[in-house]
């Protein structure tokens, strides 16, 4: 297996930092955009996507502001990957992005860009910031 790199990636959306916070951290807000469904016990976290899932472990949260999770491997211990969501909201002129932090193996990273454009563009029609 290649070793992943991380990547970063921002995009523009049309929300205030608490309506898109819970939309990024909540499990019923992840389920409308980012995976098919998602259960979430305490600070663990399972991505369901298909026939698929995922297991993660928030790592550090700050309200209205970025969540961070930490993937977990089959046996429930941490992996060397995360993916953090941040809201980043610009003093002067208000506009709001939404910079993702992801890992993917070099030769994958535009893929999982043009994955992320998808799934991006999912959450903006959700929320109505298209």
């Amino acid at each position: 297996m290649e070793l992943k790199i991380r990547y970063e990636l921002e995009f523009p959306i049309n929300s205030s930092p608490a309506l898109l916070y819970q939309y990024i951290s909540t499990p019923s807000g992840l389920s409308e955009w980012f995976s098919d469904n998602v259960n979430s016990r305490g600070e663990h976290y399972t991505f369901i996507w298909d026939d698929s899932e995922e297991k993660a472990r928030v790592t550090a949260k700050k309200t209205n502001e970025r969540i961070k999770f930490k993937w977990l491997d089959d046996n429930g211990a941490d992996t060397d990957y995360s993916l953090e969501l941040k809201i980043v909201e610009d003093e002067i002129t208000k506009d709001v992005s939404l910079v993702v932090s992801d890992f993917a193996e070099e030769d994958d990273i535009k893929e999982a860009t043009l994955l992320w454009e998808n799934q991006i563009s999912d959450l903006k029609h959700v929320i109505g910031s298209v």
